[in-house]
């Protein structure tokens, strides 16, 4: 059977994932999978996995399906402050990060670029650094896709990514800004496309330059969205981008992507205060863990995250906490399940575009919070 005929068929056992360095299996290679649309994947692996071995050595990595490794620790650059995100991404990889998580939405590529041009060659080889970026629910029409790519490339100034994800499994009208106005409710609601399918946007995903992107993926897709791409594609992610903390640990998703060799990389490791919910760093558990370990409750949940075998995005605009952060912490089995245990009295999801102000009037997740939605995901 192939991938992806496997992937289609199979359903996510109950029960819990068998997770991080406990209880690991080696990855598994989508070999089988020969449609040339997929190929690119493994041209660059031939001639790049040995490299990416070696010189993205500073911390811990996972192996993707096309060969490549991916450091396990990125910075992310959501939400930082005009003139902040070039130091900060200077600072990071003087300190040895090699994985910078960025996205078009973000508006801060071109200064992410400076920043690239103080270190690139003088501190790190370009093919030292994994740089992923991401597509905007503007650009998601077949004809935007490629344009938006080229944008983001030159506004880093770079050749290549590394990895591109598809940001959303939403879509919106092109031409209007990021968050165009919704027609007859502009103050409350963000237009949406509803005719451009996901299904679409995947292929035009795949037929990207192999020059330009060498790994693509998705991000908030749901195992529904992850498999009509697939099915209608062959196409599996190597990738998808999710929320996740030990309030949302999303076991049906991870069981199925461990499954199906698409490695995750968790967004929000240490939750956030959108909902004005209690922080995670604050909760009794982690400050625990952290005090007896003489390490931050920031340090506790990434290490959490990196042991479930996710790559994990950190933020922060602040020199100590970006070096405390890269800071490698092993957490004992009995620490980990402790973690593990939080989810059971509440589970919360911070990222629901539903409840964002303005609105987007669809529902992603299944979330009962989406339950007024108007829209669904159009996959197909």
């Amino acid at each position: 059977m192939s991938a992806v005929a496997g992937l289609l068929k199979s359903q996510p056992r109950n029960g819990t994932a068998s997770v991080g360095i406990f209880r690991s299996s080696a990855p598994r290679q989508i070999s089988t999978m020969t449609d040339h649309r997929f190929s690119f994947k493994y041209l660059h692996a031939r001639t790049r996995s040995l490299v990416a071995k070696s010189t993205m050595s500073l911390g811990k990595t996972l192996a993707l399906s096309s060969g490549m490794h991916i450091p396990q620790l990125g910075l992310g650059t959501w939400q930082a402050e005009p003139k902040e995100v070039e130091l900060t991404v200077e600072i990071a990889i003087r300190n040895g990060y090699r994985h910078l998580d960025l996205a078009f939405v973000y508006q801060n590529q071109a200064e992410v670029g400076a920043a690239l041009k103080k270190v690139i060659p003088s501190v790190v080889q370009r093919e030292e650094l994994w740089i992923t970026s991401k597509l905007w629910n503007t650009a998601h029409q077949p004809q935007e896709v490629e344009k938006e790519l080229n944008e983001t490339l030159e506004q880093l100034g770079l050749d290549y990514l590394d990895l591109y994800l598809i940001h959303w499994p939403v879509a919106f009208p092109p031409g209007d800004g990021m968050f165009p106005a919704h027609p007859t409710n502009p103050d409350f609601e963000v237009a949406l496309d509803t005719s451009t399918s996901l299904v679409e946007t995947w292929k035009a995903m795949v037929a990207l330059p192999k020059t330009k992107v060498r790994n693509i993926g998705v991000s908030n897709f749901t195992v529904e969205h992850i498999k009509g791409i697939a099915k209608a594609t062959g196409v599996v992610p190597v990738v998808n981008q999710i929320e996740a903390h030990p309030l949302l640990q999303q076991q049906k998703l991870v069981v199925f992507c461990k499954k199906h060799d698409i490695k995750l990389i968790g967004y929000s490791p240490l939750g956030n205060n959108t909902i004005r919910a209690p922080l995670l760093t604050e909760y009794p558990t982690i400050t625990e863990i952290a005090t007896r370990l003489s390490v931050s409750p920031a340090q506790v949940l990434i290490a959490w995250g990196i042991q479930r075998g996710f790559a994990v995005i950190t933020k922060s605009v602040h020199e100590s906490r970006i070096i405390s952060n890269f800071k490698q912490v092993e957490l004992s089995r009995e620490d980990f399940d402790k973690i593990m245990g939080i989810e059971a009295a509440l589970e919360v999801r911070y990222n629901i575009p539903y409840r964002y102000e303005p609105k987007w009037d669809i529902g992603i997740f299944g979330d009962e919070v989406e339950e007024g939605a108007r829209y669904s995901v159009k996959i197909e």
